[in-house]
């Protein structure tokens, strides 16, 4: 998605460009240079400038890795066991590729400012109405364009499904909507227009409509930006909202205690008997078969389980059910990759019970799993570890009994551990999760609103012929830089405002799609009203500063730079 918003950028940034040196290109072609040879020109300069910025692309990379893998290591090792080494490692093929990157990506972006050139007269003056005429005839065609993408995206969700279709609607409707983002604020600024009966309040919508053509990339990626800053987030909160309830249910016991070995776990199971403590052990069997890897947890019939356990479908009196040995309870994961539901029957070694008897969550967990009873666990494998036990009582006690048990049983104090240290470390390794993205969604609004500033300063030169009657008629500089800011504001909180709706269709998409089809288990989807108006705020703000540069220089303005407008050709 960043690529693509630098796409977005590069594109409306050569076009301007391109615009404003037409009267050098008219100068040399007067004089005789070929068309042909302005193009490799132009070409040969571009791919200077890619180069260039490719090279410090990379530099830059390189330590936004640095600071990003140890986050990243702790993450891959408490989520999956697999330890990361903390020591970069830069690739030959991963510098040329980004390189390759770089050099197609300003290609693809010069093509369409290389076809405009073709088209438009080369002898016509410099004028953002030149260049605009030719863009507001191709609104129409990119509305259209987007239209069949989320055509194309929702065909693929619903037709090809699974992982590779839910990524391929993302694509389509990110692309999609983006390319309907200039039709949209077209027809909402020509709306305002004829609303509006002041004149100054006329003029306002009519030159913002006039702007459009040299804003619309760079609005385009700030809607991509906060979309994505708006799908992202939603997510995350949702899965962080989600998470720390579940760890609330799954952790209900105050203490939890790993023994050396199965004769120490079985003395201390019954000195913990004796001290009147309710005792829940926790033991489990690795089951593997041809569809993967289950592991089967045996649970006492206990309150703990009945009042916190996580269900998200269950039998009536499943837990009476359960104790007696007529079924199981499987993960989520488990009934998704196997297309289980309740009522249904699981493929088990003869012995185990099959019917399932609800379904529980259980995020952050690659392989499935299934709970029966500790009964019927013991019968079908009186051999499983008997080494870790969860203990229920008061928060108070916890201090004196992890004292205790050190002194009788010598256990050191990595295997006494208190719910909130576990909570807390677990919530920790979710942050870390997360940091690449967070940082990847700042990058992203960053560079929108820096797209936002460059098109505003380039455009800052054409628009003299546009102010300086307005000026004549008698509104001064400040009332104009004013309207200027005005201007910007007014597009940024449209598009922010076009943004939403489609932020929330990507957080669907991300949380009940693309995480159920990769991991196995759905999220809710939570909605989170005062992040969004964080990031509109946000958007707002960067408008706000990418428009005073081009305010002040008004401001600032000398007026017979203004009256010298009625001399120009222009």
């Amino acid at each position: 998605l960043s690529f693509v918003v630098g796409l977005f950028i590069v594109q409306g940034t050569i076009g301007l460009a391109m615009e404003q040196r037409r009267g050098l290109f008219r100068t040399l072609r007067c004089l005789g240079l070929p068309f042909q040879n302005l193009v490799v020109i132009l070409a040969i300069e571009i791919t200077i400038i890619a180069c260039v910025s490719a090279f410090i692309g990379l530099i830059i990379g390189y330590f936004i890795a640095a600071s990003l893998l140890p986050g990243v290591a702790v993450t891959l090792s408490g989520l999956y066991g697999v330890e990361v080494d903390n020591g970069l490692t830069l690739r030959p093929q991963w510098v040329l590729s980004g390189l390759a990157m770089t050099l197609l990506g300003a290609g693809i972006a010069s093509c369409h400012s290389f076809f405009t050139l073709w088209h438009l007269p080369i002898l016509q003056a410099p004028s953002t109405q030149a260049r605009g005429q030719q863009v507001l005839r191709n609104f129409n065609g990119w509305a259209r364009a987007g239209v069949g993408l989320l055509g194309i995206g929702t065909l693929s969700l619903l037709l090809w499904g699974g992982l590779n279709g839910g990524f391929v609607f993302l694509g389509c409707l990110m692309l999609g909507t983006a390319l309907l983002l200039p039709f949209c604020l077209w027809h909402i600024l020509q709306a305002g227009q004829r609303l509006t009966r002041h004149p100054l309040g006329h003029w306002l919508w009519a030159d913002a409509r006039a702007q459009l053509p040299g804003l619309s990339l760079a609005l385009m990626a700030l809607m991509l930006a906060l979309a994505t800053n708006i799908g992202v987030g939603t997510m995350v909160s949702s899965f962080r909202v989600t998470f720390s309830d579940w760890l609330d249910q799954r952790l209900t016991s105050e203490l939890y205690v790993t023994a050396r070995d199965d004769t120490q776990g079985a003395a201390l199971h019954q000195w913990l008997a004796q001290q009147d403590l309710r005792v829940l052990p926790i033991r489990s069997q690795i089951l593997r078969d041809q569809a993967g890897q289950i592991t089967i947890y045996g649970v006492l019939d206990d309150p703990t389980y009945r009042d916190n356990w996580p269900m998200l479908e269950a039998q009536p009196k499943v837990w009476d059910r359960l104790a007696q040995g007529k079924g199981l309870l499987v993960s989520e994961q488990l009934a998704r990759r196997r297309k289980l539901s309740l009522g249904d029957t699981i493929l088990l070694p003869q012995g185990w019970p099959s019917t399932v008897l609800g379904i529980y969550s259980d995020y952050g967990n690659p392989h499935g799993q299934a709970i029966v009873s500790m009964a019927q666990l013991l019968r079908n494998a009186p051999q499983v570890p008997n080494q870790r036990f969860g203990l229920r009582l008061e928060a108070s006690d916890v201090p004196a009994l992890i004292k205790k048990i050190q002194d009788r049983f010598d256990l050191d104090r990595e295997s006494l551990v208190e719910q909130g240290k576990i909570k807390a470390a677990s919530k920790r390794v979710f942050d870390q999760t997360f940091l690449v993205t967070d940082s990847l969604k700042l990058l992203t609004l960053g560079v929108a609103s820096f797209a936002i500033f460059t098109s505003l300063a380039t455009l800052w030169s054409q628009r003299l012929p546009q102010l300086g009657p307005v000026w004549a008629m008698g509104v001064s500089r400040r009332t104009l830089a004013q309207i200027d800011i005005l201007r910007s504001l007014l597009m940024a909180g449209l598009t922010a405002l076009l943004a939403l709706p489609l932020g929330l269709v990507l957080s669907w998409a991300l949380l009940v799609v693309i995480n159920t089809e990769a991991f196995g288990w759905r999220l809710p989807v939570y909605l989170f009203p005062l992040d969004w108006l964080w990031l509109v705020t946000l958007s707002l703000l960067a408008a706000l500063l990418a428009a005073l540069l081009p305010a002040w220089r008004l401001f600032r303005l000398q007026p017979s730079a203004l009256l010298k407008v009625f001399s120009s050709e222009r």
